[in-house]
């Protein structure tokens, strides 16, 4: 795929402008996609090759990125792991979570198969496609992973039950992380082979634990879900939220881009960062609800930074919230496209 700038600067080319997407772009800051939720759920859309199709492009047409990423879920791999996964009108539920539970490696029993549906969604997705977009894969990291096993859907964001265990329990925590990275590892092989040409691993809650912590139990199950990848070829994109200082630990050898959350500037981040390193990131969502002229003043100062440092892709801090104004997403993506990034 020659012509995609996504893939030009993930492979470290010099290009006009920073490609942009964005994380959760096809949801429901989308209009279309809150059409298509009237007659079809989550899970239906999840489990259909055709309108997991469309809904995974569906930012292409309506936003203009210039990459799509999968239509998934990260509770795939729980759910493949053999824990009851329910998808209700509410969310995810699991009915049966770890805590609680004597030896709970114990009670997984694993089925590959259960992800099948998923690679057909990407076959699928690859044929629809325009010729020049290519197609993001990926799944939870393990911390987080663990954090919806062992607590099950919280609204509680700081996962108490899940934290403790890890202190409490942390020669059984380590059997469930290896756990979750040989099967993430698996899947993560299996999105590339049927056609995922880039793969980023989703550490949404890295900043539960201290970074010494997460290097001792968590890092090395990124390292072998980013070996899987990474010797097909194929970039790793590695986004541990709120990990702060832990950032210095991302070398060339995990990663080959880090993505950025809105709690660093992205100076600090790129001064801490190994120079190999590729940037992505890292606006506060929250600043799209301002007016086009406010968003416009933010998106400005990032005009600087990429004249310094052109190995960077524009994205968000973290995911859309639901409630965000479609018209400002769109206007990010053209400010973007048309503004001249060299002057």
């Amino acid at each position: 795929m020659q012509d995609s700038i996504f893939l030009k600067k993930l492979k470290g080319q010099e290009t006009e402008r920073p490609p942009v997407w964005f994380m959760r772009q096809a949801g429901r800051v989308l209009p279309n996609y809150n059409k298509l939720k009237e007659d079809y759920t989550f899970h239906e859309l999840m489990e259909d090759p055709k309108l997991a199709a469309e809904v995974t492009l569906m930012p292409i047409y309506d936003l203009g990125v210039d990459a799509a990423i999968l239509f998934s879920d990260i509770l795939v791999i729980p759910n493949a792991m053999g824990m009851d996964l329910e998808f209700t009108d509410h969310g995810p539920v699991f009915n049966k979570p770890l805590k609680g539970l004597t030896n709970p490696a114990d009670h997984l029993a694993p089925v590959p198969e259960k992800l099948e549906y998923i690679y057909k969604n990407i076959e699928e997705i690859i044929a629809q496609r325009p010729a020049n977009i290519p197609l993001i894969g990926f799944c939870g990291a393990p911390l987080t992973t663990l954090c919806y096993m062992v607590q099950g859907i919280s609204s509680n964001p700081n996962f108490p039950d899940a934290i403790k265990f890890l202190f409490q329990h942390k020669a059984e925590a380590k059997k469930l992380i290896d756990a979750i990275a040989d099967l993430s590892a698996f899947y993560a092989k299996k999105q590339i082979e049927h056609g995922v040409e880039a793969f980023q691993l989703f550490e949404t809650h890295a900043n539960l634990v201290p970074v010494e912590l997460y290097n001792e139990l968590f890092m090395p199950a990124v390292k072998k879900i980013s070996r899987a990848v990474r010797e097909t070829g194929t970039p790793f994109i590695f986004f541990p939220k709120g990990i702060a200082t832990g950032l210095k630990y991302v070398t060339p050898e995990l990663a080959d881009f880090v993505s950025i959350d809105w709690q660093l500037s992205m100076e600090d981040a790129r001064a801490m960062v190994h120079p190999e390193v590729g940037l992505q990131g890292n606006l506060d969502p929250r600043y799209l609800y301002g007016t086009q002229e406010e968003i416009k003043a933010h998106l400005k100062a990032y005009i600087p930074f990429f004249q310094k440092h052109p190995k960077w892709i524009f994205n968000l801090g973290h995911g859309f919230l639901p409630d965000i104004p479609y018209e400002n997403a769109k206007f990010v993506v053209d400010w973007i496209k048309s503004v001249d990034w060299k002057k």
